[in-house]
């Protein structure tokens, strides 16, 4: 059942192992990637003295990324095949060689050698599974009334998606002589895979649990157009419902008792003429059963005891599946398959890293970040919930100089679901100017003294202490409309509109910065306008190495599985075009 390579780890690598240990390696060791990856924040790129820029980077470094535009940068980072690139010539004086790379620029030694490590321990993407590969893409496009409501990449992920895991209970049947009685869908939303997987030409058995009663509302409307559900109709017959309402009206004079419908004539208890009939069920109308309920743990023995038994075994063969578990959800999916004897493999993709919980308190020998010390920094990497990342107990356990034990904090978590491969030049522009225009209006309030810059002299990295919880009190600004990006000075005049209306900050807001004039913004504008290009070259180069937290969360959980004595065989593989859909890769593990 499981493909040749358990891991989709790059083929520089003999073995699995080599490729977990490499990685761990990597992650724990590198100053530079522990730096990217949540030692950084986009807030302080302008408050810092030194600049963030400068610290984080080398001379080298910054002299090569001045000569060049930033998507070249781009391409350097992810499109460029490395093996092109003239060893002899990387790191020699561009007046000395003949080199054409990037109009004359030679990329540094040592950036090269940063980016191949970012490569070889980022797991591959591409579509391998012959669980896929066995039906052409353009093959599982849905039925019309099936796909009802999905977008075009909805689409996509749910037709791989049901293909792969109908083949995964296949398997199991002629393989582990394991007929599957049903797919168990955690956090099934509106219920898209489910209704595929329901639908032909699978018409499995689906059980649907979902938090929010609006979603499994809203999933059980498009069942009635997928035709798995029967609207509820009501066929009346006209003339004898006319005759009953009229007869309504006239015992309804105040000298009636319309309390008791025997009053009037027309509605006597031996009137049986039939006015409404029901309808016949949909042909597929059982094959989903939801359930409201918010998914705490793994054991599903609640409900499961309320299924029918199958009649050819003594308990339920379950398949739990899920297209993009958000956060924990995806740890509670995996643990159902050894806390319930019934459940016989799990299909999991994830997604929204940065909602999973931390199992680890923050590490005593860690040196302090070189970013702010914020509230929700502490808060969230002193959760210690044992439900949270990491799983494995080789995660867990791991020694290191920093450890024991691997951490990711909020802000690595939430760099992890980028997908830089994707980024299109608009949308680059977009985003660097969104978080430029943050970034500035960081340094107006630090400036101002609505907020104090990071690492003020007597702030310490305690989160007990009170100066960290009150000068540091983060200003939530959250979105603001597309018309508000058009120039700085828009931005700046609706963040404040914005947060003159906020309870912690309002005062502060209004009596500091209610003064400001357009001149002084455009002259923010003007000062530090050079800067966007380096904040967009950061943001790249986190976004870029944060595909190395990825790897490392999917391989945590992929290591749990192979830890569990029931487990008999666990995988990882691509089921989505990255393009379309990037967080694609599936977590399986089958009990023997």
């Amino acid at each position: 059942m499981a493909p040749l390579k358990s891991l989709p780890f790059p083929s520089n690598f003999a073995s699995t192992d080599a490729y977990v240990e490499s990685l761990l390696v990597f992650v724990t060791s590198s100053e530079l990637f522990q730096k990217l990856c949540g030692g950084v924040h986009i807030l302080d790129f302008l408050t810092q003295d030194p600049d963030l820029y400068t610290t984080l980077f080398p001379k080298e470094w910054r002299q090569f990324f001045d000569l060049i535009d930033i998507s070249d940068i781009l391409d350097l980072l992810m499109r460029v095949d490395l093996a092109t690139l003239n060893m002899s010539e990387i790191g020699s004086d561009p007046e000395e060689t003949s080199s054409t790379y990037y109009s004359g620029s030679i990329p540094p030694a040592s950036l090269v050698e940063y980016i191949r490590h970012v490569h070889s321990h980022s797991l591959d993407r591409n579509i391998k599974s012959s669980r896929l590969k066995q039906f052409p893409l353009s093959d599982n496009v849905l039925a019309k009334h099936v796909a009802v409501g999905m977008k075009p990449k909805k689409i996509h992920e749910v037709s791989n998606l049901a293909v792969y895991v109908d083949n995964l209970a296949v398997e199991l049947s002629s393989e582990h002589s394991c007929q599957v009685s049903h797919f168990v869908d955690f956090g099934s939303g509106q219920n898209y895979l489910g209704r595929a997987l329901a639908s032909p030409p699978y018409e499995r058995k689906v059980i649907a649990i979902e938090s929010k009663p609006l979603n499994i509302d809203g999933a059980r409307t498009m069942d009635v157009t997928a035709k798995l559900a029967k609207k509820e109709v009501v066929l009346r017959n006209k003339k004898e419902y006319r005759r009953r309402i009229n007869g309504y009206q006239h015992c309804s004079g105040p000298s009636k008792d319309i309390s008791n419908p025997t009053s009037c004539p027309s509605m006597s208890n031996n009137d049986t003429s039939p006015i409404e009939s029901g309808n016949k069920k949909a042909d597929h109308e059982d094959n989903i059963q939801y359930i409201q309920t918010i998914i705490q743990d793994g054991n599903l023995s609640s409900f499961l005891s309320r299924l029918p038994q199958p009649p050819s075994s003594p308990h339920q063969n379950l398949i739990v599946i899920s297209l993009h578990s958000c956060g924990n959800l995806l740890h509670h999916g995996l643990r159902s398959l050894t806390l319930n004897p019934s459940v016989r493999a799990v299909a999991l993709v994830g997604c929204c890293y940065n909602l999973l919980t931390e199992r680890l308190p923050p590490s005593p020998t860690q040196n302090p970040p070189p970013r702010s010390t914020y509230p929700r920094l502490q808060q969230t990497s002193s959760a210690c919930d044992p439900h949270g990342f990491p799983m494995s107990e080789c995660f867990l356990n791991y020694k290191h100089p920093r450890g024991p034990g691997i951490r990711f904090n909020i802000t690595a978590r939430m760099m992890a679901v980028q997908a830089p491969q994707n980024w299109t030049e608009k949308d680059c522009e977009s985003f660097f100017t969104r978080h430029f225009y943050r970034a500035l209006f960081q340094k107006i309030l630090v400036d101002k003294g609505v907020v104090r810059g990071p690492k003020h002299p007597e702030d310490t990295h305690d989160p007990q202490s009170s100066n960290i919880k009150q000068a540091n009190q983060p200003i939530i600004l959250g979105s603001l409309r597309k018309q508000h990006y058009t120039s700085f000075t828009t931005y700046i005049r609706a963040a404040i509109t914005k947060l003159q209306n906020d309870p912690i900050h309002a005062e502060k807001i209004t009596k500091l910065l209610s003064g400001i004039s357009d001149e002084e913004i455009k002259q923010y504008e003007t000062d530090y306008g050079h800067k966007k290009k380096q904040l967009g070259i950061v943001w790249s180069l986190m976004a870029f190495s944060a595909g190395v937290i990825e790897s490392a969360i999917v391989v945590d959980r992929w290591l749990w599985l192979r830890e569990q004595r029931e487990v008999k065989e666990c995988w990882v593989e691509s089921v989505f075009d990255y393009g379309v859909s990037p967080r694609n890769l599936v977590v399986v593990g089958v009990k023997g």
